[in-house]
């Protein structure tokens, strides 16, 4: 892979780690201002929003911008967010500084997917895709213990300070390796927009948001899931986590490798995997070795959906996909809101702490309905363009055989 890659997979584990190392610091923030644990869950909120809203808008902007400036200029808004967010004096500034972080979020992983997929050959870009999404699966199994252990030994402004140094670093190496392209010719924001008039766009990121949903229904209440049903002892409720964080791993490296050779064969394993392993995880959870195993591949096969799904949109959306390509990663944040509040409706609605298990796999199993049914709409354009190429080489040969069979005009003797 390109030097160019890593540059973009540091960016994405920095991103990555300030996304989810909210639940591990959260309680020191709220011990710090004393506002209440829900209350501080805003952070959380916030920053998920930010992400599904800034997604577009900040692509949008950036239509006019070289794509190199543009990935820099969003790390210096996450370096700049970051750093408020570590030195805030209220808390009303910490929600500031996690609303300006979240707008590079969607845009930076939206443009990188874009330029990844340039540096590589076109039988590699869903690989090259899911080598930037690496930085944001190890994020997961090294960067949020190591950044939560930081913030419960010193405190959780050291952990966003550290933070704000992952972003300076991935900004010196955007700057140092990922090449210059052309620069956009006046602005671009029509043709993007057309993109999503195309069913098949739509189709993707309806299958993003429930595929990935199904995900965060389950894990969003992994801890008291695991302390109270598996029989995990509360100091150890991180090794679950890890363990999801590598299934992410694995996950998304064998997706995208097996993508680049069959892209939708990929997408159907993967989400009715999905859907059988957060079923299994129904009555897995009362075990603590099964539980350990379930949660590990709910992150493989969750992860697995992500570089053939984002490789999907940019496909469908080839005329213009660097805006498809950005919102489709505020779709996955919105799959996490959606796939959180169901999981807690569930469980309000007295169902138990395991039925966020069958309630997600719910989701990915939609999803997979919406990627049949897009393979079936591939195979009717396909057929209507065979059929209209046909019609046009046989309207050429009956013309070619009129124009050979008719007589010769010889003129008057």
């Amino acid at each position: 892979m390109p030097l160019a890659l890593w540059a973009l997979a540091i960016g994405a584990f920095g991103i990555g780690t300030t996304e989810f190392v909210v639940t591990g610091v959260l309680p020191g923030i709220a011990d710090e201002f004393g506002v209440p644990i829900s209350v501080a869950g805003n952070v959380a909120t916030v920053y998920a929003m930010g992400v599904f809203i800034g997604a577009p808008l900040t692509t949008a902007i950036g239509t006019r911008v070289e794509r190199k400036r543009m990935l820099a200029a969003l790390m210096v808004l996450f370096v700049v967010g970051n750093l408020i967010t570590s030195v805030a004096p209220t808390f009303g500034v910490v929600l500031v500084g996690r609303v300006i972080t979240s707008l590079t979020h969607g845009a930076f992983f939206g443009i990188g997917a874009v330029v990844a997929a340039d540096l590589v050959a076109p039988n590699k870009r869903a690989s090259a895709i899911a080598f930037m999404f690496t930085g944001l699966t190890i994020a997961n199994v090294v960067g949020v213990p190591a950044a939560t252990l930081l913030g419960q030994s010193a405190s959780w402004r050291a952990t966003y300070g550290v933070i704000t140094l992952l972003g300076v670093i991935g900004l010196i190496g955007i700057l140092a390796l990922v090449p210059r392209g052309s620069t956009p010719k006046g602005a671009r924001i029509r043709p993007e927009l057309a993109a999503f008039t195309n069913p098949q766009v739509l189709l993707a990121m309806a299958m993003t948001v429930l595929g990935f949903g199904g995900v965060f229904v389950s894990i969003t209440y992994i801890a008291p899931m695991m302390v109270e049903v598996a029989g995990f002892a509360e100091s150890s409720v991180t090794w679950p986590l890890m363990l999801f964080g590598l299934g992410m791993v694995v996950g998304n490296s064998l997706g995208g490798r097996l993508a680049d050779r069959a892209l939708m064969p990929m997408l159907y394993t993967a989400l009715a995997a999905l859907a059988v392993v957060l079923l299994a995880f129904t009555w897995g959870a009362h075990s603590t070795i099964a539980s350990a195993v379930l949660v590990f591949l709910v992150g493989a096969f969750g992860f697995a959906t992500v570089p053939p799904l984002q490789k999907r949109v940019m496909d469908k959306a080839a005329e213009a996909p660097t805006l498809a390509s950005a919102m489709n990663i505020g779709f996955f944040n919105l799959g996490n809101a959606i796939g959180a509040w169901l999981g807690g409706f569930v469980i309000a609605q007295g169902f138990g702490l395991t039925a966020p298990n069958w309630a997600g796999a719910v989701l990915p199993a939609g999803a997979l309905l919406l990627a049949v049914l897009s393979a079936v709409l591939d195979r009717r354009d396909a057929a209507r363009r065979v059929a209209v190429a046909t019609a046009a080489t046989s309207t050429d040969e009956l013309a070619s055989a009129g124009a050979a069979g008719a007589p010769r005009s010889h003129g008057a003797p």
